[in-house]
């Protein structure tokens, strides 16, 4: 296993382990790899110092407790996550249903719909769909409170 150091084309920092450099590259040249925090696949290693051992320090030290990492099976070309981030996996997922289950998909009518209830022409109620980046550059300016829906990570592999 190896872990690098990794940014993204937006200039996000972080790290992942993988299970050779080969791994790595195949992953990054099929847009396997992507940032968490933008989910951008343009990811590439940042520069790191290498762990040396040297002679006059005696051996290096035995880490006897080092952190669990998921069971991946033999030849899986699976980036492992840290706990910190399956949990934001999962809480993104959550919030994702949450929001889904308890609005009406009003798909590429989203927009004129929600501009209706800001205007209170129609009833107001929970909605989700489509904007153009035009659509939401007008609802925002007209006050509308809108937020994009957060994409599952698998929706951007």
């Amino acid at each position: 296993m190896i872990k690098y150091a990794l940014h993204c084309a937006n200039g996000h920092a972080f790290e992942s382990w993988f299970q050779s450099g080969p791994v790595f590259d195949a992953q990054a040249a099929s847009g396997l790899v992507s940032c968490p925090v933008c989910q951008s696949s343009a990811v590439a290693k940042a520069i790191m110092a290498p762990a040396v051992a040297r002679g006059d320090r005696g051996a290096a030290p035995i880490i006897r407790d080092a952190p669990a990492q998921p069971d991946a099976a033999e030849g899986s070309n699976l980036a492992l996550l840290s706990a910190a981030d399956a949990e934001r996996r999962a809480a993104i997922v959550e919030l994702r249903r949450r929001i889904l289950e308890h609005s009406a998909d009003l798909g590429a009518k989203f927009a004129e719909e929600a501009l209706k209830i800001h205007q209170g022409l129609v009833p107001d109620r929970p909605i989700h769909g489509q904007a153009t980046v035009e659509e939401a550059r007008i609802l925002v300016e007209e006050g509308v409170n809108i937020m994009p829906i957060p994409r599952l990570p698998g929706e951007f592999n």
